[in-house]
């Protein structure tokens, strides 16, 4: 399956003012087209009858379902793909289990990480937190855009900038190389749900066409 989304929304329903699968159909009609549900803390008969909701709402959309780290929620649920962790399976034991039936997302906190995720057999990796986040405060300072850019010119699958990433920052993480961006608070919460994950295309479109028209011209 290729990557054909450019916005990658990660769950988290403590960020969320309202009821996940709710503010997940929000963010569909928004615009997004694959999501990450990524709820760690919950039991693992919960987190199946919520993968189970979220199946529902983004096949509605035609969207993509990643399921973090359990590789039998999702081939349970029928997800699109799975996304590992530092502390998930090894991506190519993952890979050997679920073939080339289902997409894998990798998270990387360093080129190094990143390279090793492709050579794994990682089809895209979310690499950060590229700007300062409360939410991934616990990975360490902020990388910047420099690693995201010794990224792009070491691995070739698609990137997406992960961390902080929001408003006109998105440009920034574009030029420097990113495939795409994955968002948490910056779409799930936010006052008007919608809204943000539209305002969020719309610029990854007008930095795209910036980008076109910058090299057109080389």
């Amino acid at each position: 399956m290729a990557v054909d989304f450019r916005l990658y929304l990660i769950t988290d329903r403590h960020v969320a003012k309202k009821p996940l699968p709710e503010a997940v159909r929000e963010a569909l009609e928004g615009g997004v087209r694959a999501v990450q549900l990524r709820e760690k803390d919950l039991p693992v008969r919960e987190l199946l009858a919520l993968a189970q909701e979220m199946r529902a709402v983004t096949g509605e959309f035609g969207a993509k379902l990643f399921i973090n780290d359990r590789v039998d929620v999702a081939v349970d649920v029928g997800a699109d793909g799975v996304h590992l962790g530092n502390q998930s399976m090894p991506v190519d034991a993952v890979r050997k289990i679920v073939g080339r039936s289902m997409m894998l997302g990798v998270s990387a906190h360093s080129v190094a990480e990143a390279k090793a995720a492709e050579q794994g057999g990682a089809d895209f990796i979310t690499l950060g937190p590229i700007f300062e986040t409360p939410s991934k405060a616990s990975y360490g300072a902020p990388l910047g855009l420099e690693p995201l850019r010794e990224a792009k010119r070491t691995v070739t699958i698609p990137l997406f900038a992960l961390g902080g990433v929001k408003g006109r920052n998105i440009g920034h993480v574009l030029w420097a190389g990113a495939y795409g961006v994955s968002v948490i608070s910056a779409v799930l919460g936010a006052a008007d749900i919608r809204k943000a994950a539209r305002n969020t295309t719309a610029m990854i479109d007008i930095v795209d066409r910036s980008i076109c028209v910058q090299c057109g011209r080389r």
